[in-house]
């Protein structure tokens, strides 16, 4: 029998977590091990519980939402963040995707969804909201990133943006690869430098714009 995968739900409105909560359990690939209404408390029992998604909404009062992200990686907790909010400003999502985030979803989002889009995040793909893609794509072209035809990215850096933009995340990269974690690692930050872009899912979404111009490794 598989093992259910752990979540923690960080909001502070009780009547919201136990939604979720039960939402979520109706699910038998997940089980919730904890909610708390709180950002700090919410990194102390993620600390202690190592969930495998952690659910955190954006505007709580103490610490909010970023702050809460940005704490849980300074500690090193291991988990898929999802940032689970009302608010569609493209800030909001571009500073969530800058905190660590791994997925941005609205919660009026449909219920049946929800439990489709965290096996989506625990397979190593970004998930966003469809409201959520228009703003990120629009901050994206705003800031105007590299073109392709400027990129100068090396071979490997071309094949790593592109399993990227398939969803994967740095151990399956690795695998595909056969080259270690941290190769990958050092080879995402080097793309998302060359192309003035500041996550994952935002070098994602520009490879997605730029799939009809063919990305040429720099000589």
């Amino acid at each position: 029998m598989e093992t259910s995968h752990t979540v923690l739900i960080v909001d502070d409105h009780a009547l919201f977590r136990k939604g979720i909560a039960q939402l979520i359990e109706m699910e038998s690939d997940f089980r919730v091990v904890g909610e708390v209404g709180s950002g700090v408390a919410g990194v102390e029992m993620a600390e202690r519980l190592k969930p495998d998604v952690i659910l955190v909404d954006l505007n709580m009062p103490g610490m909010n939402g970023i702050d809460t992200l940005t704490l849980l990686r300074e500690r090193g907790v291991e988990a898929r963040f999802i940032m689970l909010t009302v608010s569609d400003n493209h800030r909001d999502v571009v500073a969530a995707l800058r905190a660590g985030a791994h997925g941005y979803l609205l919660k009026d989002m449909e219920p049946d969804d929800l439990c489709i889009s965290l096996k989506k995040a625990l397979s190593g793909a970004a998930v966003l909201s469809e409201a959520v893609t228009g703003s990120l794509v629009e901050a994206v072209t705003t800031r105007q990133p590299m073109p392709t035809t400027e990129a100068n990215l090396t071979a490997r850096e071309v094949e790593v943006l592109d399993f990227l933009a398939e969803g994967m995340c740095n151990k399956t990269i690795a695998r595909q690869l056969g080259i270690s974690v941290g190769t990958v690692k050092v080879h995402v930050k080097h793309v998302l430098y060359k192309l003035n872009l500041h996550s994952r899912l935002e070098a994602v979404v520009w490879r997605h714009q730029c799939e009809d111009a063919p990305l040429r490794p720099a000589s």
